[in-house]
């Protein structure tokens, strides 16, 4: 695996009070690097960085990524930027839509923006949404993009996110600033909420307090699940990677199971009697919701460009997050 370089750098994460900017922050401190956050706390929570405060080379601001000064002033003191503030969750896009673009594109625009002006390194934090309804599993960073009608306002999070793609390629190709973008699969772990629909700490609260875990649809919809910790660590790898830059690459890992057999794991691991229950998607979401049968990302690219993609265990992977909110 390519190693973090030996100076101690100064890096920015856009969205760093959120699950996984909080854990990228962790690990690059633990790198010796100098960290600086900016979130608005629209989606994230002050107290994921409650353990950073009193680091020395950490430091935080509350404010939008569009506000222009501000984040100008922090692009021109970082060398390098991870750029993760988004409108995320299922549950947020189909009832936020305006929200969701706004945001998503709008960041993106400042921080490429701002960034080019004094040619700093991004990595731009993408979404396996982005391969829609393409049902040509295991998914390629090169397969055609496959979304659905825009009058679903559920596929506005994909479309987005492949726009702040486009853009930030285009700044690549155009005026050659050094981008990379990652496009992550299910990313999981301590810290995350289920608040704006995220699955599993869904599944392990409701498994815990003895209610029914809720599945959507029928449950025979397949992920892929990664560790949170592992998925920082590669991109970490992935911005310090010379061959990434101008790239897009998948970063999930290949371990598929359905949300059935999810929600029946976690009920195993968590010794809970807790029932299944079956809602369907024009209850839980909007009439008309559509959703994806599998996403299994190919990470050939991944391991070839850093060394290793994340692979550990489904069973510890959820074992971690029941740990984490027993002691909650």
């Amino acid at each position: 695996m390519n190693q973090l370089p030996p100076r101690a750098e100064r890096a920015l994460i856009t969205g760093g009070a959120g699950f996984i900017g909080s854990h990228l922050a962790e690990y690059l401190l633990a790198q010796g690097q100098w960290v600086h956050v900016i979130d608005d706390l629209s989606t994230g929570s002050i107290e994921n960085l409650d353990g950073l405060k009193d680091h020395p080379r950490f430091s935080y601001t509350i404010d939008d990524v569009r506000n222009e000064p501000v984040t100008a002033e922090l692009v021109d003191r970082a060398d390098v930027i991870y750029h993760l503030a988004a409108a995320v969750g299922v549950r947020l896009i189909v009832e936020s839509p305006v929200r969701t673009i706004e945001t998503n594109i709008g960041c993106t625009e400042v921080v490429l923006k701002l960034a080019n002006k004094k040619g700093k390194k991004v990595l731009i934090a993408s979404t396996s949404e982005v391969y829609g309804k393409n049902n040509d599993v295991p998914f390629r960073e090169d397969h055609d993009l496959v979304l659905g009608p825009t009058s679903k306002s559920r596929w506005s999070y994909a479309c987005s996110k492949a726009i702040d793609e486009f853009l930030a390629l285009a700044y690549h190709r155009a005026r050659r600033l050094p981008v990379v973008v990652a496009r992550l699969f299910n990313t999981v772990g301590p810290r995350q909420t289920g608040r704006y629909g995220m699955v599993l700490p869904t599944f392990v609260r409701q498994a815990l307090q003895g209610r029914p875990l809720t599945v959507f649809g029928d449950g025979s919809q397949s992920r892929c699940f990664s560790d949170v910790g592992e998925v920082v660590r590669a991109l970490a790898a992935l911005a310090h990677c010379p061959e990434a830059v101008g790239r897009v690459v998948n970063v999930g890992s290949r371990q598929e199971i359905t949300i059935r057999e999810l929600a029946e794991l976690v009920i195993r691991l968590a010794n809970s009697d807790s029932p299944i229950t079956y809602v369907p998607y024009d209850q839980a979401y909007e009439e008309g919701f559509e959703d994806m049968a599998r996403r299994v990302p190919d990470v050939s690219l991944l391991e070839s460009l850093v060394g290793f993609a994340p692979s550990k265990p489904i069973e510890q992977i959820v074992q971690g997050v029941i740990d984490y909110y027993r002691h909650r």
